[in-house]
């Protein structure tokens, strides 16, 4: 569509919006509503649905003012907010909502129509009428969108002249006592919501007409929120005047009583038949090109984005539309389709209302024109799920399902658009305001939260360093997992975005993977643990292989002294090529008494070994060595204790060694040749005596299967393994 042809705000929203908030509901129903909820009820349905309706125009509104909006209208907002998954499955729902809604529409028409011409009022009817009628507005649809809009002023030139006879006419009902709550005859509250509410949700057509606007920007948030302002008014002005005119017994029962009381009843039926026509109209030019839009957006089958003509007209969708339309005309009860309408609408809006929520809490690109308060949405978002609930909870679980199910599908499908989505920015906000919360509270010695760098290199048995760095970081733990890239000739690092790896492996495991150019291993190690990093997730422990055949390695001594320096967590794993991991059913947790910190920290692992699933059936000792003459009970309750505290279940064993004095490594190579996996600590030594450590401990794993090296930081507790009687 040129420039020229498309739309301004009068025209473009207002007039389709208004047509069709002053619809069928105003005419064929609102009397019986008032009827049966009393004119306080009525109010109060009517100011409740408005509430939905003010909230989610002034978020689709302030949306609308951001960003540039295309074909089809309020899709087309939350795809491009919430991305296609969200914006889609709403998108479907919206689309159909529209569909029956313009049955809705057509039965009422053909309600008043039949009851006009007294042709036969019984529901087949009714469904007659109704698909003569629908054949007609879709023809008319075909041959010129511009056309069906023109008329719409006519339309509404005559329900302005049908309310005036509303208004002035005369009453042989007048009541003599003007009820004002519901009486014990009545449908219930529940019921009448649900058959008002449609009325509320015209404003949409003229934001389904956003891809023929000459500004979209500007005509939408005037043209939208004018026409709920004046349908709030002429709803709240009706609903008073009938309560004091019209009994309420007439109410419930006849719905042609506005002819009837009419000043000039033609003007009234003049007013229906525009109003339910128009309506109806507005639904099969709006609903067509929401389904056209996401067609081109690979959403639904792509047959339905193909238009005819200069101005692209959604004739393929055009024909769904009729089709969803005829068969919601085939149930032939206005009062079933408007529950069914309300449903479909009431989800799609809790959604429009929390992504305005969303979008201004958490994007900071979203610098809509017109501003709104941010907890707007929320209450929009509320109130409609609140609705929803209260009106029938079955209904509300099977419209998330049918949404859920869509979204699923949605995702699977992996469609794309060059588009941003809030999600992006929520979680970003989310994580931010997380870290200033965690970067605020003073760190003091606690459990472990592990935020482990992992150093695992590349080789055949890589994958179960990897599997136990996620084992011993719990639930909760973050491990990053570094390559390094040796480059001794010190080229051009690695890009940013080439520094982050996306492996299969890494990603089921829920590990974050980079990778490096270094010119040297040792220091590059070290530079990652010194710099690696940020506020309120700081990196805790370091985790690698043990180095064999590194006991003179001047380069490791300064990175084993640096590391321990930065008051990490150290972790080192021998794993045994031969064994691995047996049967994952065996833990041994080695104590002694110089080793307070360390034995915290394995009791921690130890928490986290039992709650993964390749160890939830794992037997756990902790073995402790008496070099004292210490008595053995004496030192099996303290040990108790301790454990009962950090809540792991362990078998606890004694070895008294004040006789013997056998060396420490010799007793733990004797009772844990055949352990799954072997916990023990490192002790303090200075660094000169590095080579002899590291020699007496690659003998010990010559003898035992794999073992987990545990140098604790100073934030662990010092647990008290001193016993004296």
């Amino acid at each position: 569509m040129t420039e020229n042809n498309k739309f301004g705000t009068f025209a473009g929203v207002f007039t389709p919006s208004i047509l069709t908030i002053l619809g069928v509901i105003l005419y064929m129903r609102l009397g019986w509503v008032v009827g049966n909820a009393g004119l306080v009820g009525a109010i109060a349905i009517i100011i409740i649905a408005h509430v939905i309706a003010i909230t989610t125009g002034l978020s689709v509104s302030s949306v609308a003012t951001d960003k540039k909006i295309g074909a089809g209208g309020i899709y087309y907002v939350l795809s491009r907010s919430m991305g296609i998954p969200i914006g889609g499955s709403i998108g479907i729902a919206l689309y159909v909502g529209t569909a029956f809604s313009i049955a809705l529409y057509l039965i009422g028409f053909a309600e008043s129509f039949n009851g006009y011409f007294g042709f036969g009022m019984a529901v087949n009817d009714f469904r007659l009428t109704g698909t003569i009628a629908l054949v007609s507005i879709t023809a008319l649809a075909l041959i010129s969108t511009s056309f069906a809009l023109k008329t719409q002023f006519l339309v509404l030139t005559a329900i302005i002249f049908s309310l005036v006879s509303v208004f002035f006419g005369t009453s042989d009902f007048v009541p003599e006592k003007v009820n004002m709550f519901s009486t014990g005859a009545s449908v219930p509250l529940e019921v009448v919501f649900a058959v008002f509410f449609p009325a509320v949700t015209g404003f949409t057509a003229g934001i389904a007409m956003s891809g023929d606007l000459k500004d979209s920007k500007k005509s939408i948030p005037i043209g939208t929120l004018s026409a709920i302002g004046v349908g709030l008014i002429v709803y709240l002005g009706l609903a008073f005047f009938i309560a004091y005119n019209i009994d309420s017994k007439v109410l419930k029962t006849d719905y042609n009583i506005l002819t009837k009381i009419a000043l000039f009843g033609p003007a009234v039926v003049a007013g229906i038949w525009g109003a339910t026509l128009s309506s109806a109209l507005g639904g099969i030019l709006g609903g067509p090109r929401i389904l056209q839009a996401m067609s081109i957006d690979k959403v639904t089958p792509k047959i339905f984005g193909k238009g005819k003509g200069k101005n692209n007209e959604p004739v393929n969708a055009l024909i769904m539309v009729f089709i969803i339309a005829e068969a919601g005309i085939l149930i032939g009860e206005l009062d079933v389709i408007a529950r069914v309408v309300s449903m479909f609408y009431l989800t799609a809006y809790g959604f429009i209302n929390i992504s305005y929520f969303l979008e201004s809490w958490a994007n900071p690109d979203f610098q809509p024109t017109f501003k709104i308060k941010r907890w707007i949405g929320l209450l929009g978002f509320l109130a409609c799920f609140a609705v929803m609930f209260k009106l029938d909870m079955l209904a509300m679980l099977g419209a998330l399902a049918v949404i859920s199910g869509l979204y699923l599908w949605l995702q699977r499908k992996e469609v794309h658009i060059k588009s941003n989505d809030v999600w992006q920015s929520v979680w970003e906000n989310v994580v931010n305001k997380g870290l200033k919360k965690i970067d605020a509270k003073v760190e003091g010695k606690s459990n472990w939260n592990p935020n482990v760098i992992l150093f695992s290199g590349q080789s055949d048995h890589q994958k179960y360093l990897l599997q136990l760095s996620k084992t011993v970081s719990g639930r909760t733990g973050i491990v990053t997992n570094f390559k390094l890239i040796l480059d001794k000739k010190k080229g051009k690092p690695l890009r940013k975005s080439e520094q982050i790896i996306r492996d299969e492996t890494f990603s089921e495991l829920g590990i974050f993977a980079r990778q490096v150019k270094v010119d040297n291993i040792y220091s590059g190690i070290t530079n990652i643990a010194t710099t690696f990093g940020f506020s309120g997730v700081e990196p805790n422990t370091i985790m690698m292989g043990w180095p064999k055949g590194l006991e003179n390695s001047i380069e490791y001594s300064k990175m084993t002294e640096t590391l321990l320096h930065l008051d990490y967590n150290l972790l080192y794993l021998d794993f045994d090529r031969k064994t691995k991991f047996g049967n994952y059913q065996t833990v041994d947790l080695w104590w002694r008494e110089t080793d307070s910190k360390n034995a915290e920290m394995m009791l921690n692992i130890a928490r986290f070994i039992v709650a993964s699933p390749r160890w939830n059936d794992t037997s756990i000792r902790v073995l402790f060595v008496n070099n004292s003459n210490t008595e053995t009970t004496l030192i099996h309750s303290k040990i108790y204790k301790l454990v009962e505290d950090l809540r792991v279940n362990v078998a606890i064993e004694i070895i008294n060694n004040a006789v013997e004095q056998k060396a420490f490594y010799d007793i733990i190579e004797q009772q844990s040749k055949f352990t799954n996996l072997t916990l023990v600590g490192i002790p303090n030594y200075k660094i000169e005596k590095q080579a002899e450590f590291i020699l007496k401990t690659n003998h010990l794993f010559e003898n035992i299967g794999s073992t987990l090296l545990i140098k604790a930081a100073d934030n662990f507790n010092e647990l008290d393994l001193e016993f004296t009687e």
